[in-house]
């Protein structure tokens, strides 16, 4: 499979979004391949495409900590971006054979990455029940096909569809969990199913370190990419097309 690593500077929760959202259209109209790593700065707390965060969250509490905020284009519940890389994968359908065979190939990678590291990840059994978008945080509860360790979810994942194309995209948590989003919870969840990586492998694991795991991991899986460092000029100008969606606060509290 040809496709294309990018390795790309923290950027604002709405840039990173309207980026993803321009590889989408590569994979759509090019029928490229590609694997985006990343970071957010500031670090922020991110919304699934139909959750309902007005009723959710405390906004009241989000605007008095200055969080800030963005609504993903991809499913899912909210997530906190802070000391963790989030990584994205648009394709067309066709080179996985589609939508849940991606899923289940891209979180093998990411399984083989973190035992690369040390850890022993395993798949969350296939009849773990589906979470509802008002269910509560992303990490508060994990659904079959995703990474756990030591029965604690460390990466957080979810898709969209367009034509025959898709994009997936998550978190994989380094050194923070998700403490804060329980917190700004207007109800009380259940007891915590996430940790940090580092604190499951009793050492810091960095950004870097955990890049160059998943980097291996994919090319193992997917053969050697192609690799500019970061998103090369015409997915900047294509994603600046998404950007002015992504930062309007209609867009983020519509629901």
């Amino acid at each position: 499979m040809r496709w294309t690593l990018l390795v790309d500077s923290p950027r604002p929760g709405w840039e990173n979004m309207a980026l993803d959202s321009a590889l989408l259209d590569a994979a759509a109209a090019e029928g490229e391949v590609f694997l985006r790593l990343y970071r957010w700065a500031p670090h922020c707390l991110s919304f699934g495409r139909h959750e309902p965060a007005l009723q959710r969250y405390d906004t009241e509490r989000i605007r008095a900590l200055g969080l800030d905020c963005v609504r993903r284009p991809t499913g899912g519940r909210a997530v906190w971006h802070a000391r963790e890389l989030t990584y994205a994968v648009a394709a067309p359908l066709a080179q996985f054979g589609g939508l849940q065979p991606a899923y289940a190939a891209i979180h093998d990678v990411l399984a083989a990455a973190l035992g690369s590291l040390g850890a022993r990840a395993l798949l969350a059994p296939p009849s773990s029940p589906p979470q509802h978008p008002a269910a509560g945080p992303c990490f508060a509860a994990s659904v079959g096909g995703e990474v756990l360790i030591e029965g604690k979810k460390v990466v957080g994942s979810a898709q969209l569809r367009r034509d025959q194309s898709f994009l997936q995209h998550g978190s994989l948590l380094l050194e923070d969990d998700q403490a804060l989003v329980r917190s700004l919870a207007r109800m009380s969840d259940s007891a915590a199913a996430d940790a940090p990586l580092s604190r499951l492998l009793g050492r810091p694991v960095g950004f870097d370190e955990a890049a160059t795991a998943l980097i291996a991991a994919a090319a193992v899986a997917w053969g050697k990419p192609e690799r500019p460092r970061e998103p090369p000029p015409a997915i900047l100008a294509a994603a600046a097309r998404h950007a002015e969606g992504f930062r309007s606060p209609h867009w983020t509290w519509q629901r």
